[in-house]
C-alpha cells in the first residue's frame, strides 16, 4: 500500500495487494460472527448450504486475483466444541474459495510466540491489525501503524516454522 496506512479494518481487506495472513489463538469465538450456525453444529444438524457465503465470496474474490490469504490457529487438544465447529465447518468450507490453513498444536510442547500475542490480521507484511475479544465475542480491532509490521511478520514466521497444513492435523486429530 501506498500513502496513508488505511484506517479502519474495512479498508484493510479493500486494499491489500498481496496477502492477508490470520493468526488465531483462542478456543472459543461462539459470539462472534455465525452465532447462528454454531447452535446448529451444537444441535447436531447439517450445514447449511448457504453457510458462511459472504465471506466466501471475499476471500474467492481476492484469491481468483492472485492474492494469499492464510491464517495459522494456535490451539491444545481436546478440542472445545467451538473449536470442532470452526475446524469442521469453518476451515473446509473456507478452503474451497482458497484461504490456506495451518495448525500451531501446543497440547504437548510450548507455544513459540510470546505469551501477550494474541489474534490479528497482518496485511501485505505491513499493517497489522489487533483483535480484541471477551468471552468469546469480538469488541473491535485495534489498526497499528505500519512500524508494527515487523514485529508482527517475526510472530507469522514464528507461527507457520512450528505449524502444519490444516489438512494434514486434522487427518490424525479431526472429530
Amino acid at each position: 500500500m501506498t500513502g496513508l496506512a488505511p484506517k479502519t479494518l474495512g479498508d484493510l481487506f479493500d486494499q491489500f495487494q498481496r496477502e492477508a495472513f490470520r493468526l488465531e489463538t483462542l478456543d472459543d469465538y461462539s459470539r462472534s460472527g455465525n452465532v447462528d450456525a454454531y447452535q446448529l453444529f451444537l444441535d447436531g444438524q447439517d450445514k447449511p448450504a448457504e453457510y458462511n457465503l459472504d465471506w466466501l465470496d471475499e476471500v474467492r474474490t481476492h484469491t481468483d486475483s492472485g492474492r494469499r490469504m492464510y491464517r495459522v490457529h494456535v490451539l491444545r487438544r481436546p478440542l472445545t466444541p467451538y473449536l470442532r465447529f470452526e475446524l469442521g465447518w469453518g476451515y473446509a468450507t473456507n478452503a474451497t474459495a482458497g484461504e490456506e490453513f495451518f495448525i500451531l498444536d501446543v497440547t504437548e510442547q510450548p507455544t513459540p510466540l510470546p505469551e501477550h500475542v494474541g489474534d490479528f490480521w497482518l496485511f501485505d507484511s505491513t499493517t497489522p491489525a489487533r483483535f480484541n475479544y471477551s468471552d468469546g465475542k469480538f469488541i473491535g480491532a485495534d489498526v497499528l501503524p505500519d512500524d508494527y509490521g515487523p514485529e508482527y511478520v517475526a510472530y507469522r514466521e514464528t507461527a507457520l516454522a512450528h505449524a502444519v497444513p490444516f489438512a494434514d492435523w486434522w487427518a490424525i486429530y479431526g472429530e
